[in-house]
């Protein structure tokens, strides 16, 4: 299981592409990059997701979860406290759940919130 992020329209809820295409590597990923403002997280995560984005966001749920409903700009502070919390401990088996890996997917995350602050966060 994971979570399927992505920034979409506010008005159309079309999702939203980039000038340029991105790298940025989640549990899946396109080979050559994309240029979808999207991410993909995997569950393994999740438990450090609950514990540093606590705050029920606009859908009322907490974790990733809390940013869904958010605009970029406003999911930006809120990304960068989360990655505050975390940990460097990045281990390159990607699936391990450690601190350092969920910093790494939040650190794309918040990448994505700044290319398009416009954007308004949907997934699952």
């Amino acid at each position: 299981m994971s979570y399927d992020l992505c920034l979409c329209d506010p008005v159309t809820s079309e999702r939203l592409v980039l000038d340029q295409p991105h790298h940025m590597r989640g549990g899946t990923y396109q080979i050559g990059g994309t240029t979808r403002a999207s991410m993909n997280i995997t569950y393994n995560y999740a438990d450090h997701l609950y514990r540093v984005l606590p705050d029920p966001g606009p859908t009322g749920q907490e974790g990733i979860r809390s940013i869904y409903g958010l605009s970029g700009a406003e999911a930006i502070p809120i990304l960068e406290g989360a990655i505050s919390l975390l940990g460097d401990d990045v281990d390159p088996d990607y699936w391990k759940s450690t601190e350092g890996n969920t910093k790494s997917a939040l650190t794309k995350v918040l990448a994505l919130s700044r290319m398009r602050p416009d954007g308004v966060w949907r997934g699952d």
